[in-house]
């Protein structure tokens, strides 16, 4: 079986599938960095849209979520998006919890696993 790689980089790949499933990296927000937990989210989530796009699938066959928070006070306001964003029906296995993220830009970060 073979391994494709998207978004390749020096240090990581944004995904990587292999078989019928798709592991996509943490995700941080890239055009909505050191704004809201709420603007965070939702550029976080079209980017997650895009890369499953690409590989060949999308968000209704999410298997699993990683959410990490900086601050868990923002639960709800991460929850209000993923909410309008996530599959009714078709909704994956989740964790969400507090963690340092990699800057303090950063609020929110998700990762996501992905058949197809």
């Amino acid at each position: 079986m073979s391994i494709q790689r998207f978004g390749v980089g020096p240090r990581m790949s944004k995904a990587v599938a292999h078989g019928n499933l798709v592991f996509l990296a943490g995700q941080v927000a890239d055009k909505a960095k050191g704004q809201s937990v709420t603007e965070q989210t939702k550029d976080i989530l079209g980017q997650i849209d895009a890369i499953l796009k690409d590989a060949g699938t999308d968000k209704t066959k999410l298997i699993s979520a990683n959410i990490w928070l900086s601050d868990i006070k923002t639960f709800a306001e991460m929850n209000a998006v993923w909410d309008g964003w996530v599959s009714q029906g078709n909704t994956p296995a989740r964790a969400t919890v507090e963690a340092k993220l990699a800057a303090p830009e950063y609020t929110v970060e998700i990762a996501v696993i992905a058949a197809r």
